[in-house]
């Protein structure tokens, strides 16, 4: 399996959004951004909203790289084709480093004693950066803030940001990256202008997983990575964390088992189960549940259009597992029967969905 992130807001083995310089799919959002800076009308909060891992946070450090770079970016954006800024910048070292002065990040943090990250964007974080948004930038430039994400606010985190949001400085740019914009403080959303990314196709998760890959100097298998997009659900996060060839290997198996459903093979359901068992499985069952509810999601947008009574099924099952697996995580619970009785669960609606 791969190891543990020293950053709450990086994969393992990938490079941080701040390192990556390139950007696939995304190229309407760029035109969008780069527009509103040609015609004088630059809205000083984004809100970057779409599903998790295809790209938002890198769009904001690479939109971040363009407008602290030296001379004036509505001139820059003039004549460019998009936001792309070259690696040897001074400004994008500087970012990369984590030392310019005038981009501040905003993100979970190191608990106290160092064992793992606070569950959320600590408010105390807010207000610092509420205080430094109160002088001149360092540079004499634009002052920029990245939220990476927004799901990770509480209120009162979520209400100290609003107070830069509703008399934002000159110059002073925030880029907040949503998962999902909809479940946002109204009274924020309202402040942002949305751009909206969407999922990439394989063969775009598979060329931004190449680059990552490459640019890491990780070893990697070509047609694993291919599988791996194809598991992805146009998340390259995702097809980064399951080109591991153990993880692979384990999203394979378990995807074998629910395609055979309403058929179970208690044998090799029995195998699984034992594999994200203790605590080395704990990535495992991380895993096995976001496979599990990929699965879900892909049948219930492709049946869409199917009546409630066949949809329901995998719906209850889909809001039962979930409550499950934070159960086990919180009072830290066997796995094992967790999996078979998950696995029963979903047998019994797929065969009530089709008969229904």
């Amino acid at each position: 399996m791969r190891a543990t992130s020293d950053e709450p807001d990086r994969l393992p083995n990938a490079p941080h959004p701040r390192e990556t310089l390139a950007l696939v799919g995304h190229g309407a959002q760029e035109q969008d951004f780069l527009e509103a800076l040609r015609s004088g009308r630059m809205h000083h909060a984004w809100l970057l909203g779409g599903p998790e891992g295809i790209g938002k946070a890198s769009f904001a450090y690479r939109a971040a790289r363009f407008m602290l770079a030296a001379g004036d970016p509505a001139r820059r954006a003039a004549d460019a084709g998009s936001l792309a800024m070259a690696e040897e910048d001074p400004a994008s070292r500087r970012i990369m480093a984590q030392s310019h002065p005038d981009l501040h990040v905003l993100r979970r943090t190191q608990k106290p004693d160092g064992k793992g990250y606070t569950s959320n964007i600590p408010v105390d974080s807010v207000r610092r950066v509420l205080d430094r948004f109160g002088s001149s930038a360092a540079e004499g430039g634009w002052r920029i803030a990245i939220v990476d994400s927004a799901e990770d606010m509480d209120r009162s985190a979520a209400n100290a940001l609003l107070k830069l949001l509703e008399e934002p400085p000159p110059r002073a740019l925030f880029l907040i990256v949503a998962h999902a914009p909809g479940r946002m403080l109204p009274t924020i959303r309202s402040r942002c202008r949305l751009l909206t990314f969407a999922a990439l196709d394989e063969a775009a998760i598979a060329q931004a997983g190449r680059i990552a890959l490459e640019r890491m100097g990780d070893p990697f298998d070509e047609s694993a990575l291919l599988r791996a997009a194809s598991f992805s659900d146009g998340s390259v996060r995702r097809a980064l964390t399951y080109v591991d060839p153990e993880t692979l290997a384990l999203v394979e198996a378990v995807r074998a088992r629910l395609d055979a459903l309403p058929g179970i093979d208690l044998t090799a359901l029995l195998a699984l189960a034992e594999d994200v068992a203790g605590k080395a499985g704990e990535g495992d069952f991380a895993v096995m549940i976001d496979t599990i509810q990929s699965w879900l999601g892909d049948h219930l947008h492709a049946h869409a259009a199917a009546s409630p009574a066949r949809l329901a099924p995998l719906a209850e099952v889909w809001e039962k597992l979930g409550r499950a697996a934070r159960e086990v995580d919180t009072y830290n619970l066997d796995r094992r029967p967790l999996v078979m009785t998950m696995f029963h669960d979903l047998s019994d609606a797929v065969a009530r969905s089709r008969a229904a």
